[in-house]
Parts: C-alpha cells; sequence; structure tokens
C-alpha cells in the first residue's frame, strides 16, 4: 500500500499476531468447515428485508417448517400403531400462532400450570383437549379445570387427595392419569416426578384412585427425561408401562384408556460437549417410532383377546417438532482483541434472548458469503454480565460491525425462558406459508416494562442528588 501524499510505503496499524491451527477432516472443537455457508433466506424471504422492517435482533419462525415437521412426526407412529395422539407442549414455546399451528394440525394442549391452562382456554381449547401435567396445580385451577373435562394427571399422593376433594365438592367423577418414574436402564431415573413404581408407591396411588367413588383411573403418563438420543429407553419406558397397566387393571378393575409417552425426543441442535454432529447423534422421528411401537405392540399383543383395546398412544413432543423451525438474527456490534490472543465479537442479543445458549452450540451463519481467513472467535451479548457468551468458541471470517449473523435452531425453550433483563426484548415474526411475514409479538419498550410497576406517592418528586 502507498501514501499517496509521500509516495512511500504507508504503514499499516500493528496487530498481534495469532496462531490458528490447521486442522485436516471436519471434526474437531471448532466443528467442521459448515461456517463457510450462509443462509440468505427463510422460506424465500429476504432475512436483510426482515431487518430492515422489524429491527435487530429479531426472531423468525417458519410457518412451513412447523407443519412439515408435526406431519411427519404423525406420519411415523400411525403408519405404525392404531390409535396416536399429540399433545403439544406449552412450555416448550406457547407462542399463540405456535401453538394455533400445532392444533390445526391436530395436537392436544399438554400444560404444567395454571398460567399455561388459561393461555390454552384464551385459545380456544376446550377442557376436555388439554392435558393437565406438572408438579403443582392449585385448588382455584382444579375447580375450573376438572368439571371441563381436563385430563388431570396426579403427580404425588397430597395431589390425588387434593384432586379427589374437588371432584367430592363438585360432585363429579374426575378421569384422571397418575405419572409414574421408574428407571429404564438407558437413562437417569427423573425420580422427582409422579409416583414410583420400583417402591410400591404408583400401585398404591392406582389402588386408592381405585376405591374412591369420586376419581377413575383413564391413563398413565411417564417423562423419562429430555433430548433423549437412545431409542432404547423409550421401547424400554413402553413396555414398563404396559406391564404396570396390566398390573394395575389387574388389581383395581379399571381401564386404562392412554399411555403417555411425554416427550424428550432431541432436535437438530448440537449439545456441548458432543463432538458428533447432530445428525449422527440424534434419531429421526421414523426411528423413535419403529422402537415405541414395535415394544408397545408387543407388550399389548393379548389385549383384544381380552377383550380391551390397545391404549391409546399419547406423544407430548415439544423441542423435535419447533427448535429447527425458529431462528434468531443478531447483529455485530464491536470487535477486540481478547488477552489470550482470541478474536471476540459482540452482538446485540445475548443469553437473556438465547438462553439455550448455556448447554447447545447452536450453528451460526451469516446472511452472505464472507471473506477472509476463518479465526477462532467468542461471540458475545451485550449484556454487562461475565456469563454472557452465545458461542465460546466458533471458526469465523473478519465480521464488520453491522453484519448479521443467524443462531439456529432456537425454536424451544427460548421464547419462553427468555429475560426481561438489561435490555429489551426484540419482536417475532412468522414466515407465513405463503410467504408473507406478519408479526407474532411486538418488541418491548418501556412502557410494557413499566407497565406492572406502582410507585408509592410519596416517592414521586424532582430528582434531588448532586451530581460531582
Amino acid at each position: 500500500m502507498i501514501d499517496q501524499e509521500t509516495s512511500a510505503p504507508a504503514r499499516l496499524p500493528w496487530q498481534k499476531p495469532t496462531l490458528t491451527p490447521h486442522r485436516l477432516g471436519g471434526l474437531n472443537k471448532f466443528g467442521s468447515g459448515h461456517h463457510h455457508q450462509h443462509l440468505e433466506r427463510v422460506d424465500g424471504v429476504e432475512i436483510r428485508q426482515i431487518l430492515k422492517e422489524h429491527g435487530s435482533p429479531v426472531f423468525i419462525y417458519s410457518e412451513r417448517r412447523l407443519r412439515e415437521n408435526v406431519r411427519r412426526l404423525r406420519r411415523a407412529f400411525v403408519s405404525r400403531y392404531p390409535a396416536v395422539q399429540l399433545g403439544w407442549s406449552y412450555k416448550t414455546n406457547y407462542l399463540g400462532a405456535v401453538c394455533a399451528v400445532m392444533h390445526q394440525e391436530g395436537s392436544l394442549a399438554e400444560v404444567v400450570s395454571e398460567f399455561e391452562y388459561q393461555k390454552a382456554r384464551a385459545a380456544g381449547v376446550p377442557g376436555n383437549a388439554i392435558l393437565f401435567n406438572g408438579p403443582w396445580k392449585p385448588r382455584r385451577i382444579l375447580e375450573v379445570a376438572i368439571p371441563e373435562g381436563a385430563r388431570i394427571h396426579l403427580d404425588n399422593l397430597d395431589e390425588l387427595f387434593l384432586v379427589e376433594s374437588v371432584a367430592r365438592d363438585l360432585g363429579i367423577i374426575a378421569d384422571v392419569a397418575i405419572r409414574l418414574n421408574f428407571d429404564t436402564g438407558y437413562t437417569e431415573t427423573w425420580s422427582r416426578f409422579g409416583f414410583s413404581i420400583e417402591n410400591g408407591q404408583a400401585m398404591e396411588a392406582a389402588r386408592r384412585i381405585g376405591s374412591s367413588p369420586h376419581l377413575r383411573l383413564k391413563g398413565l403418563h411417564s417423562h423419562i427425561g429430555t433430548f433423549i438420543t437412545d431409542v432404547r429407553a423409550y421401547a424400554a419406558e413402553a413396555r414398563i408401562l404396559a406391564d404396570f397397566m396390566a398390573a394395575a387393571e389387574s388389581q383395581t378393575g379399571c381401564v386404562i384408556e392412554s399411555l403417555d409417552l411425554g416427550g424428550g425426543f432431541a432436535s437438530r441442535n448440537s449439545l456441548q460437549g458432543s463432538y458428533l454432529p447432530p445428525d449422527q447423534v440424534v434419531p429421526t422421528f421414523e426411528q423413535y417410532a419403529e422402537a415405541i411401537t414395535t415394544a408397545l405392540l408387543e407388550a399389548t399383543r393379548g389385549r383384544e383377546a381380552a377383550g380391551k383395546p390397545r391404549p391409546v398412544l399419547i406423544l407430548e413432543t415439544g423441542r423435535a417438532l419447533v427448535d429447527d423451525a425458529g431462528y434468531l438474527v443478531s447483529t455485530v456490534v464491536a470487535n477486540k482483541r481478547l488477552a489470550t490472543g482470541q478474536r471476540g465479537v459482540v452482538m446485540d442479543a445475548g443469553v437473556n434472548l438465547l438462553f439455550t445458549a448455556f448447554w447447545y452450540h447452536h450453528e451460526v451463519r451469516p446472511v452472505r458469503q464472507l471473506d477472509g481467513f476463518p479465526e477462532d472467535t467468542t461471540l458475545f451479548g451485550p449484556l454487562c454480565m461475565n456469563i454472557d457468551v452465545v458461542r465460546h468458541s466458533i471458526m469465523l471470517p473478519p465480521l464488520d460491525v453491522g453484519e448479521p449473523l443467524v443462531f439456529s435452531p432456537v425454536g424451544a425453550y427460548n421464547n419462553t425462558q427468555w429475560l426481561q433483563f438489561i435490555s429489551y426484548r426484540p419482536a417475532i415474526v412468522l414466515v407465513g406459508e405463503d410467504g408473507q411475514v406478519e408479526r407474532l409479538r411486538e418488541p418491548e419498550d418501556l412502557a410494557s416494562v413499566l407497565g406492572q410497576e406502582r410507585l408509592p406517592e410519596r416517592f414521586r418528586g424532582p430528582f434531588t442528588a448532586s451530581p460531582r
């Protein structure tokens, strides 16, 4: 480079040198070379245009992907088992439009709190289409849900007695399910929730329900964990539930109508600590379905001969249906060189919006082809917190201020667990099947954040501190 005024070679600004080891092959702690791929559009709509109209950061959802996912899951199971019912897990993502898509595709509502029950009802879901899970259901909501026909999944004996009391006071018989926990041999036992089969508590609960004039045992439910990639765990779960069903029916005289295997199917995300890409780790819907239905058909083989129908198989799949339908677009606001020599990049979205960054290595893609030599980079959020890291280590070319990056899959749990912390929460938009972009949630502003606050009169008045 020549200095135009002196015709002498111009001095370039000094920059601390860095060493980035060359790694052959696609597998290393930084991931494969997929950072060279870029994502310009979501379902044909330019991401830059969405940023221009809705600001940065912004969450984008694909209606097409949502519908494709739920239809493929349903097809995988109904082609293998005679009676299947999906229940959409509200805690995974309770955006009204996301829930509406799932209900339009035939899913019940699966809720775990008073708030979620009320949200489902406000969305037009009838009570008898709601599966009511969770370890705490206050009397006030049970007094609403039970007469509306919601299927109450009992978590503990105190709750059993409470539901029995509410049903007695209302003068009705409440259909209930009991949540069970047990060791499948393939996953860590979630013993906190439900009744243990191994210690006899589950059968005690079944007998207690069977002897009550106010309760009727209609279903069994278990949820063996989350992000489960070993399909043998689900096969074991199906067999254990079916065996308990036969024993409970024998001891109580009830007829179990449904077996709810909960959720836990993994999405196409990359867990931190995993060196294999999701395509090599995460089972397909068909693999989950084959394992579950094969075990269930075998375990219930003699049921029809005994005059009992096979139970309805209920699935509460959440993460695997919505995760890859969601994207977070965030913009570079600053570059820096860390003391370690590693490059740091500050984004306008942090862990307050991308809560799942604590356990996933989200895929990160620019919206255009970037030039330059890839370098080990840490992506920070804008929060004044040392934990605000959305990717600890990723190979990326140089990034200019204003460059958008797309994080995915992010559709599961981020918009239910995000925080109003330090900065406003952004807009959420949906790309419809027709290509139209519609806003699902308005971005926050000062009025929306302060709307719930109440300032006592004695604190009102002029500012009195004196700046020095």
